[in-house]
């Protein structure tokens, strides 16, 4: 048993278990037995303030997580099991020098982790998705579906909300993309954000609110909340919920997304589509919700126009032809915008597309804005004109009766 271990037990030894203690209270514990341990053997100034700071990380946080956690320049924590853990930084994954003191120590802080948001896993629900107090989005696998180690794998947030000049900073997209945008998200378009794992999706759907007039009432639908949506007071926000061990109290997206249609919603945010609920998302785009956004992982515009049929298609209580669906998302979806990673670590918006209709059996999509490095510079090029300016002119007229939109 190290020397972490044993202060840690005899801390555990000493709570007074018929009340809650205090962090302080604790902490005076921890520095008790850290003396009584002084009186053993030689430890440094250096050695007991690490000791107290790691007994209670053990104890009242996610132990060795901890510090990774509190670490901004760290984007991603991968426990691959109690011994290996990685992380990335700028971009860049290494094997972190951290561990657990055994897998048990590991499921404890996994268990501590999910009931917080009053999620479960377990033998029979061995994957769950949930996320941290922070706003880190967390997924879970157990052993043995996980084959050789239960995995943990954590996505941080910045602990500032990334606006979309800072994006514009970061040289994510430039200044007309941003301008043009927002006034497609001001004017109540349907704007829809694809690109793969880690290419900033969530964020920049979280930028993009700022632009949502803040007099509207904007419904807010997640797996696991983790948008950061500021300025909007009449805001609701509505995350799904796993079946109990019996098979009930499920809320699904699906679910969700219906009822937001009930509760008068100026505006309906998915913050993901991963499965039939965007067959519930686009019929309410066909209804006349305009100014929804949300996201989906795709390898371009196109290849997202193919996800949202497959996913359509998931739904088990329609049968719809392909055409059908093509129909309604080309009636639904207005915009589509299209992010990726270069390099790793840059995150650039790639393209922004308009849907200008259906025709010859498939979506057709019009480019406004291309991304190119040219001789080492980031070029966002304007290619095409938006066709269906409606929406933008029925807002501007009646908003700015004295101004045209560009």
């Amino acid at each position: 048993m190290n020397l972490k271990e044993r202060l840690r037990l005899q801390v555990l030894n000493k709570i007074d278990v018929t009340r809650e203690l205090e962090d302080n209270e604790i902490r005076d514990l921890i520095r008790e037995e850290i003396l009584l341990l002084g009186q053993e053997k030689m430890i440094t100034l250096e050695q007991k303030l690490r000791l107290e700071q790691e007994v209670f990380n053990s104890i009242r946080k996610f132990d060795v997580l901890q510090d990774l956690l509190d670490d901004d320049s760290i984007s991603e924590i991968m426990i691959n099991g109690w011994r290996d853990i990685y992380i990335e930084k700028n971009g860049h994954i290494t094997k972190s020098n951290y561990m657990f003191s055994s897998e048990e120590k590991l499921y404890d802080v996994i268990q501590q982790i999910v009931s917080m948001n009053n999620r479960m896993v377990n033998e029979s629900s061995p994957i769950v998705d949930t996320k941290l107090p922070d706003g880190s989005r967390v997924n879970v696998i157990l052993s043995p579906v996980s084959i050789d180690h239960s995995t943990v794998t954590i996505r941080k947030f910045p602990k500032e909300r990334i606006t979309m000049k800072t994006l514009i900073e970061k040289s994510s997209l430039s200044q007309e993309v941003a301008d043009f945008l927002e006034k497609l998200v001001v004017s109540g378009y349907n704007i829809f954000i694809s690109g793969p794992t880690s290419s900033g999706k969530t964020t920049f759907l979280n930028a993009l609110t700022d632009y949502i007039p803040k007099t509207e009432r904007v419904v807010t639908i997640e797996d696991s909340a983790e948008l950061q949506i500021s300025g909007i007071d009449n805001l609701v926000r509505l995350e799904s919920r796993n079946a109990t061990l019996e098979g009930k109290l499920e809320i699904r997206i699906r679910d969700l997304v219906k009822a937001a249609l009930r509760i008068r919603p100026d505006r309906i945010i998915v913050g993901e589509c991963r499965g039939a609920e965007a067959l519930d998302m686009l019929q309410a785009l066909n209804t006349g919700h305009d100014g929804t956004l949300s996201t989906g992982h795709g390898n371009s515009s196109i290849d997202m126009i193919s996800r949202l049929e497959t996913m359509v298609l998931m739904a088990d209580d329609v049968d719809l032809p392909i055409t059908a669906i093509d129909k309604q998302i080309a009636s639904g979806v207005d915009i589509f915008i299209h992010l990726s990673r270069i390099n790793k670590s840059q995150r650039k918006l790639m393209e922004v597309n308009e849907v200008i209709g259906y025709e010859n059996g498939e979506v057709k999509l019009q480019k406004l804005f291309q991304y190119e490095n040219k001789e080492g510079k980031d070029v966002w090029k304007r290619v095409g004109t938006l066709k269906h300016t409606q929406k933008l002119e029925a807002y501007f007229t009646e908003n700015y009766t004295d101004t045209k939109p560009t």
